[in-house]
């Protein structure tokens, strides 16, 4: 008869083939896994804890914060003075232009770099 435990959980997977078992087989099969329970719970008290772990277990979750009444109004009326002054138009993106001479200089080094691909007979560079 194969029984396997399922690490996570205290209950016995069993194959299709269990169907077919016995009530003493499955009986010797519950004695047997309080046993491995027994075991497991006298070895989590010799290392000072418990080796059990369920299915239903959550993984650790980190701790939120908690914000104080003072700090979320803080907070909102920065917000809120950062939206408006971007309303108002007082702030914008400041917007990067390039010189003729430097929009000419960028526009020669492309056409040099594809020069060359186009040279050794490629269309991708």
């Amino acid at each position: 008869m194969l029984l396997r435990l399922d690490p996570h959980s205290k209950s016995i997977e069993t194959p299709v083939t269990m169907i077919n078992a016995t009530p003493k087989q499955l009986r010797k099969a519950a004695d047997i896994q309080e046993k491995i329970q027994a075991l497991q719970k006298e070895l989590g008290q010799l290392l000072g804890g418990s080796t059990e772990t369920t299915a239903t277990e959550a993984p650790m979750k980190t701790k939120k914060r908690k914000w104080s009444a003072a700090s979320r109004r803080a907070v909102g009326a920065a917000a809120k003075a950062r939206w408006a002054k971007i309303r108002a138009g007082k702030i914008q993106k400041p917007t990067k232009k390039f010189s003729a001479a430097g929009r000419a200089r960028l526009v020669a080094l492309a056409k040099a770099r594809w020069a060359k691909v186009k040279a050794a007979g490629k269309t991708t560079l």
